[in-house]
């Protein structure tokens, strides 16, 4: 930017590149919103005032928002690569991210993350990240790679690094486990923000997390969850994704005194859900469908997340500011009109105005890595008719711990029941090491007739299978290993869906519209066919089943975990 030249224009002396005329600016740091000209010189915000431009655009009435920040999210989850995601999260008033690339690096390591890297790099999304401070997860799995502090530390100047991503194994870091905590020092001797993950941590516990250096948590489900984090100084980040949705219960938790210390993220959201719904918008969308002020909700998609990851010249209107611009119809529907990127229209009528060639690399192709699966590997033996069932609840990633009575055949193997919704669960690691096969029990998840698997298993993302039966369980699992990763469905004794994901098991090269639809030929597929229970998502709320960091119990390559405890338990019940 040439500074003389701004300042004249600015000044006035010289014209704006750009000035939006009848329009509505949304202030957020004030919350107010006013009838004024707005102008912009080389990508940057000019301010407010009479201002003439080289162009002018006449808004009519509409509002002018800051572009929208997600506070935190996994790009992989919505299955396309970052080239993809930016077209699929731009037009709905996205414009800058706070990814995490810990599924891609449990798989490929610090190449993974290089990756991630490069492909964000230049796009009209703006992509930070956050090292992943956890791969693998847990030492109660098996993953694709293992990063040390000196690991990260290899990328912790990159910059558009900003921290270290969210803290999931809490109890290592309360216990003062030696790896943790030199994690921990790699990023506080760097001056880095760290990210949480602490469900259900509270009290002496929570204190020596959040001083240990933690600074966000985006895990709150409950209000008293969230008061507890804001007492002691968190931002909040609350989530609104696929499977876990909290912006119900937590939005009026938010008041005038708390607002600033509360931003929004989406995490893990699918392809689907945001053509659907939307991004970011559909959590202000939602936020004000609830009750909130718009400028509050407004003010927690831009300037909050801002604040909180020190995002220099972003979230707001001002002078100085990036030029990252949403056009808003009205401050009901939030639909987006246009999006501007440092001055520059990237997409209108939601639809993106650029494209990207992907940046592919080897070292996140052929990812699957596992011998063919038999039918009898699915057989589980029981000692006892009395099991631990991992009991999935509606719109959540947390499980139950259920005790359940079975049935076994007279070789004493699990038996399905046709009037009990107890299936079985695999977990197979799929990254050249052990081979390991995990076997356990769902209940709430309905499926008859077949079987869903997936490559997404977080966060290791070894293969994860469920079904009724052992045949459909294998088909299914060795169609993930030929099409290099992916979802799929059997039924019947037969390959019922397909949805290829390539790149580390995780996303496809392909636009996210055709992702979507193929993603939805699935979901329809184990809904209407196999019966998947409706108020679950069937391959998100799958993917989450073998992520020991989320209580209650879990499922792992190495077996049935207990997440309250942090330890192995038996499946059965002696």
């Amino acid at each position: 930017m040439d500074l003389k030249s701004f300042i004249d224009a600015a000044a006035g002396r010289k014209k704006a590149d750009m000035v939006f005329r009848n329009g509505k600016i949304i202030n957020v740091f004030t919350g107010e919103i006013l009838e004024n000209t707005l102008a912009i010189k080389d990508g940057k915000i000019l301010g407010y005032g009479a201002y003439e431009g080289e162009i002018e655009i006449d808004l009519k009435g509409s509002y002018i928002s800051p572009g929208f920040i997600d506070a935190h999210v996994h790009i992989e989850s919505s299955l396309t690569t970052p080239e993809h995601f930016a077209s699929l999260v731009v037009p709905r008033g996205t414009t800058t991210v706070v990814a995490d690339p810990h599924e891609i690096a449990n798989v490929a390591g610090l190449e993974g993350i290089r990756y991630m890297l490069n492909a964000s790099e230049g796009l009209p999304l703006e992509c930070f990240f956050m090292l992943p401070s956890c791969v693998p997860a847990t030492l109660f799995e098996n993953a694709g790679a293992k990063l040390s502090a000196s690991d990260l530390a290899q990328l912790a100047g990159e910059p558009r690094v900003l921290g270290l991503g969210e803290m999931m194994d809490y109890p290592s870091l309360i216990a003062g486990d030696p790896a943790v905590l030199e994690k921990m020092q790699m990023a506080l001797d760097r001056g880095m923000l760290i990210d949480g993950h602490a469900p259900m941590v509270d009290r002496k516990e929570l204190n020596a997390y959040i001083g240990a250096g933690v600074g966000t948590d985006h895990e709150c489900s409950t209000p008293e969850e969230m008061r507890s984090r804001l007492r002691r100084g968190m931002y909040v980040l609350i989530r609104e994704g696929s499977a876990a949705r909290n912006l119900k219960n937590l939005i009026n938790g938010v008041k005038s005194y708390n607002l600033r210390r509360c931003a929004f993220c989406t995490d893990d959201k699918q392809p689907e859900d945001i053509l659907k719904d939307g991004h970011i918008n559909y959590n202000i969308r939602e936020a004000i469908d609830l009750g909130m002020d718009p400028v509050w909700a407004i003010q927690m998609a831009t300037l909050n997340p801002s604040e909180c990851y020190n995002l220099k010249g972003k979230g707001a209107l001002a002078p100085g500011y990036d030029a990252d611009i949403v056009i808003l119809e009205d401050l009901k529907s939030i639909h987006v009109r246009q999006v501007y990127k440092k001055g520059v229209l990237v997409a209108e009528n939601e639809k993106p105005l650029f494209s990207q060639s992907s940046r592919l690399t080897e070292a996140v192709l052929n990812t699957v890595k596992v011998r063919t699966i038999k039918s009898e590997d699915f057989r589980l033996f029981l000692e006892t008719d009395v099991v631990r069932v991992i009991r999935i609840l509606p719109h959540s990633l947390v499980t139950e711990h259920a005790i359940r009575k079975v049935e076994r055949d007279e070789g004493n193997l699990f038996q399905i029941h046709p009037d009990l919704d107890i299936l079985k669960i695999a977990v197979i690691e799929r990254h050249g090491g052990k081979g390991t096969i995990g076997l356990g029990l769902v209940e709430n998840y309905r499926l008859r007739g077949g079987a869903v698997a997936s490559s997404i298993g977080h966060d290791s993302h070894n293969l994860i299978v469920l079904g009724d039966n052992d045949d459909d369980m294998a088909l299914a699992v060795n169609a993930l290993a030929a099409s290099g990763g992916g979802l799929a469905v059997a039924a019947g004794g037969k390959l019922a869906g397909l949805l290829p994901l390539p790149i580390g098991g995780l996303m496809s090269d392909l636009p996210a519209e055709e992702v979507s639809a193929s993603l939805k030929e699935l979901l329809n597929t184990a809904v209407h066919t196999l019966g998947v229970n409706k108020d679950v998502d069937p391959f998100m709320t799958l993917a989450f089943m073998a992520l020991p960091v989320i209580p209650e119990l879990k499922l792992t390559d190495e077996g049935l975990f207990d997440v309250t405890k942090f330890e192995f338990v038996d499946l059965c019940v002696k």
